[in-house]
């Protein structure tokens, strides 16, 4: 099962970099490429998450589950999929339920910003799950030097928090701003 995993893991990884592409460009220009590429972002997204589910519950079956939580670089790992898919699977709502108000105004910089947080998911899973496998990367590295130790530490570490409590305040921000200049 673990080579289908590794086969697989790779669709949503590019569906998903793809609709982060499309979604800078649309987030940066109005002009007709953008607005064709934007047709491409909300089924790029699902697709990238019926990949991802199919991935996710392979990668369940690479390992059992007894195994997998044992360590903390595997309960990392599981954490950060779930996660990662849980928000693409968000994002994928909002674009469709949205569709071409999600351009108007400021809107469309909250997209890019929530597609690149989806984009830092998914570059942290897939870093673990090189790690599961045996072949670390430099992210590894990066994330170390940003205090967490995947192979030891299973927790949210402090940088994260405070970086989804700005992310929180930012967006909300946003959100009454977008909202009064809207009426």
């Amino acid at each position: 099962m673990g080579v289908y995993h590794l086969l697989v893991v790779f669709f949503p990884i590019a569906l998903w970099d793809t609709a982060f592409l499309f979604i800078l460009v649309r987030a940066v220009s109005d002009g007709a490429l953008a607005r064709r590429l934007e047709k491409g972002i909300t089924p790029l997204i699902f697709l990238g998450v019926l990949a991802g589910a199919v991935a996710y519950v392979l990668g369940l079956l690479v390992w059992p589950y007894s195994a997998l939580t044992a360590s903390p670089l595997g309960r990392n790992h599981m954490l950060m999929a779930t996660w990662t898919l849980g928000y693409w699977t968000v994002l994928c709502v909002l674009a469709w339920r949205l569709g071409e108000a999600l351009w108007a105004g400021v809107g469309r910089w909250i997209m890019f910003g929530l597609s690149a947080v989806g984009v830092g998911l998914l570059t942290i899973t897939g870093t673990l799950g090189g790690s599961v496998a045996g072949n670390p990367s430099g992210i590894s590295d990066l994330v170390r030097q940003l205090g967490w130790e995947v192979y030891t530490t299973f927790y949210v570490p402090n940088i994260t928090l405070w970086l989804l409590v700005a992310a929180s305040v930012i967006l909300f921000v946003l959100g009454v701003w977008g909202r009064r200049h809207q009426a």
